[in-house]
């Protein structure tokens, strides 16, 4: 009988062009984006999947995908005696194919090519922009013993978030017996599921689709190739279609697990980490969260009050107060700020004395944040240069803009990459 790591092939979605997490998309692909001020968001299925005892993975990625070829080859090395691997691959032009992925089921068809030479007998399919902590082996296993043909991983919604689902319905014995996508209000009603008693008691009476299946390899290469060659999407079309005519299992997950398909489901779930005892956790000894080691001192913090805060390595604080916030790695906070529920990227380098002495006779401002600063319900990404006496005050006061500096979606105010607030500006 085969080990998991034999029997399972992993396909993470990369994702499309990323615009709900616009800007935070505008020069990495979605799976890039940093997570928890030292992650990237393509850790946590890569992660769930080496605790599952599954090491060989694919990523399939069509947009901006630089800095995510670069992470993945800097952090994921597996043993020379070991057959795992995390490789990605790309939407390329063929003779036969010259389109770009048109959606995530033509994205597994294009890509099968790569795939079928890998002995394996279940083909697991992730998205790349999830937060959760999953042991597939678990799924796999109820899979099995359903002599499922397809197992969707299920998750209970309430009302409010099962128009934005694939929402579905089981019969006694889990398996899928109808399924609808994103349903309006009206249509909820029935749709009402057994979802049990914990679930029921806060409201949470629909099965939403997680957008994680297995598939038998068979099942799955004639369903694209053979039975719907022209599909493009799987929670369209190519899961709905399949009820009928074979065995689709629901594996019930009652864990934490939020989609990070926005700016504010973004915001909210790093912020969400800094509570007392966070959902998500990540300091949990057998659900590690893999990434990239960097070689970084530990953070330096001098006469600053921390409330609710995750600070990571590297960092060199002299802020007058932090709460409730996020601050990533190599991050500068200067004398007399206060960072109140805002997530600080950090940053790629450090800048030497002479550098910042050599900037400051510019009038450009050091890399990180000044001195003086107020800065809440913010995000602020990679490598800014924010000056002395700078305010930012999102909120739901603020309308949704798009500046060259900043933009604010949803009373939350983002600062793009790279950008540059001088002394005294304003949002």
């Amino acid at each position: 009988m085969k080990k998991i790591a034999n029997s399972v092939l992993a396909v993470i979605l990369g994702g499309g062009a990323g615009s709900r997490l616009f800007p935070l998309t505008v020069s990495r692909s979605k799976p890039a984006v940093p997570i928890a001020g030292k992650y990237r968001l393509v850790d946590i299925p890569i992660s769930n999947c080496i605790n599952s005892n599954i090491n060989r993975m694919f990523v399939l990625t069509q947009f901006n995908s630089a800095s995510l070829n670069k992470h993945i080859k800097n952090t994921y090395h597996f043993s020379a005696f070991s057959t795992g691997f995390v490789d990605i691959l790309a939407a390329e032009q063929t003779p036969d194919n010259p389109g770009w992925f048109q959606g995530t089921a033509d994205a597994v068809r294009q890509s099968l090519r790569h795939i079928t030479n890998l002995d394996f007998d279940y083909i697991l399919i992730l998205s790349g922009d999830q937060l959760y902590q999953m042991d597939f082996s678990e799924m796999l296993q109820n899979h099995k013993d359903k002599n499922a043909d397809i197992s969707i991983a299920t998750i209970p919604v309430n009302d409010k978030d099962a128009p934005e689902f694939g929402i579905l319905k089981t019969d006694a014995r889990n398996s899928i017996t109808s399924f609808i996508e994103k349903p309006s209000k009206e249509l909820l009603p029935e749709w009402v599921s057994d979802t049990g008693s914990d679930m029921q008691r806060t409201g949470r009476n629909y099965l939403a689709s997680m957008g994680i299946y297995i598939f038998n390899k068979q099942v799955l290469y004639k369903l694209l190739n053979e039975s719907y060659p022209s599909a493009t999407d799987f929670g369209k079309e190519i899961i709905p279609e399949s009820i009928e005519n074979y065995n689709v299992a629901s594996f019930q997950y009652d864990g934490y697990w939020t989609d990070i398909g926005n700016i504010y489901s973004f915001f909210e779930a790093n912020l969400a980490l800094t509570e007392e005892i966070p959902l998500f956790n990540l300091f949990d000894n057998e659900k590690t969260v893999y990434t990239r080691a960097r070689m970084l001192p530990p953070a330096k913090i001098s006469g600053t009050t921390l409330e609710k805060t995750i600070i990571a390595e590297g960092s060199i604080i002299h802020a007058s107060r932090i709460e409730e916030s996020v601050v990533g790695i190599r991050s500068r906070i200067g004398l007399g700020s206060t960072i109140v529920k805002t997530y600080i990227m950090g940053n790629d380098y450090y800048e030497t004395m002479e550098e910042m002495q050599n900037n400051v006779n510019k009038g450009l401002p050091k890399i990180g944040i000044g001195d003086r600063c107020y800065i809440k319900d913010a995000i602020i990404d990679k490598n800014c240069r924010i000056g002395n006496d700078v305010r930012i005050n999102g909120g739901n006061h603020l309308s949704n803009t798009d500046h060259p500096l900043y933009t604010v979606k949803d009373g939350i105010v983002v600062v793009k990459k790279n950008a540059v607030l001088p002394d005294g500006f304003v949002i």
